[in-house]
């Protein structure tokens, strides 16, 4: 299906499941939308974090309506599922915004790691979660992002695993992805990222490591949610972890 189909899914509220592996070749996307008052801090903290926070789009205060990414999609209704953050704390996990939708609200859409996925399978190497039919496993970091104004907090990256062979061709496909967090920021030992357990991830679900592979890991999209559970605005409404938007836009839009 396209990506228009699927927001038609969502927006009907026949699609609530996490949206790895749909619609290849369109681009998926993380969103975060915030009040106007705090919108130009959080585009100069995606200014200063572009790995984990690669900005696709930005509607105009009130207009849910990302006309660059998907002219006639409605960030409010065309994901599966949402989160509702105040001051910090998770309140609700509807399957549509139209109750906290606010007229000064505005709506960022930021690049996934999901678009890069289909060269990597198209190149031969493993991307587990979707072999498993999970989401993908997410974890917060002790690396910090650069702060701006209100946003600050913790890097959060998706891990793949995969033989060490495998992630130095994942690095040269990834490389050439930078609007979908580009290549990896770590392979190896997850404690240097103070990563304690794979098993447990923050967000997502644990896949499994096989042996003789490595923990492959991303910067992640999700990094605004840790960061509002961090720095505690006073309302702040996103996708669901692994629930993205689909766009008209095509992973060949991502190359760099």
């Amino acid at each position: 299906m396209t990506g228009r189909e699927i927001r038609m899914l969502c927006r009907s509220g026949t699609l609530t499941k996490p949206t790895p592996g749909l619609s290849p070749g369109f681009v998926q996307s993380n969103l975060v939308c915030v009040p106007r008052d705090l919108a130009f801090d959080f585009l100069l903290f995606c200014r200063r974090n572009s790995r984990p926070c690669p900005l696709l789009d930005v509607t105009d205060p009130g207009d849910p309506v990302p006309r660059i990414a998907a002219a006639d999609g409605d960030v409010r209704t065309d994901c599966p599922r949402y989160r509702v953050y105040r001051y910090g704390e998770l309140i609700d996990e509807p399957t549509d915004l139209l109750n906290w939708w606010r007229d000064d609200m505005v709506a960022f859409l930021l690049g996934c790691s999901f678009t890069f996925e289909r060269a990597l399978l198209d190149a031969g190497l493993p991307v587990r979660h979707v072999e498993e039919g999970r989401n993908v496993p997410m974890y917060r970091t002790s690396v910090p992002c650069a702060s701006a104004g209100l946003f600050r907090g913790p890097l959060v990256v998706s891990m793949r695993p995969m033989t060490p062979d495998q992630a130095v061709q994942a690095n040269r496909i990834c490389k050439g992805f930078p609007l979908a967090h580009g290549a990896p920021i770590h392979s190896g030992d997850p404690s240097a990222l103070g990563i304690a357990d794979l098993s447990r991830p923050d967000f997502g679900e644990a896949v499994t490591i096989r042996s003789g592979e490595i923990p492959v890991f991303w910067a992640c999209g999700v990094t605004p949610q840790a960061v509002a559970m961090n720095a505690r605005p006073p309302i702040l409404l996103t996708h669901a972890p692994g629930h993205m938007l689909l766009t008209d836009l095509r992973d060949a839009d991502m190359r760099g």
